[in-house]
């Protein structure tokens, strides 16, 4: 696989930080768990369930040497989602992110809650606008 990082840009390869000072391209000639800077999510941006169930297998990816702590995190936080969650797509999502990362595909993982904080996040519009509307 063929990445091209942009200058001062960071990537996350197997729980390693690097730092590229110019534009290069990184050939990664076997199985590695990385991740782009791009797709790094702050604490602080962590602001819905979704998001912080990012966050969750985002510290599996970084840090694949000590996931014990994240994985029970992961689990309950998993399970109260889909007790709570009713729209069928993100419950169905959610049931295939906990297989991804159950067999250590957390990049998988992550790229599927990506696709899902759009519709969460008109779920939660529409809820804030009930409630402002009562």
């Amino acid at each position: 696989m063929q990445i091209t990082l942009r200058p001062d840009e960071k990537i996350y390869i197997n729980g390693a930080v690097l730092r590229v000072d110019r534009k290069v391209s990184i050939e990664l000639l076997n199985d590695a768990a990385f991740l782009l800077e791009a797709h790094v999510m702050s604490v602080d941006a962590a602001t819905t369930p979704l998001r912080q169930l990012y966050f969750v297998v985002q510290m599996m990816l970084i840090n694949p040497n000590d996931t014990a702590a994240a994985e029970i995190l992961f689990k309950a936080n998993l399970a109260g989602m889909l007790a709570v969650y009713a729209e069928r797509t993100i419950v169905e999502g959610l049931q295939k992110v906990g297989k991804l990362v159950a067999t250590s595909r957390y990049f998988d993982a992550l790229k599927l809650l990506r696709g899902l904080f759009a519709q969460d996040d008109a779920i939660l519009a529409n809820e804030r606008q009930m409630a402002l509307a009562s």
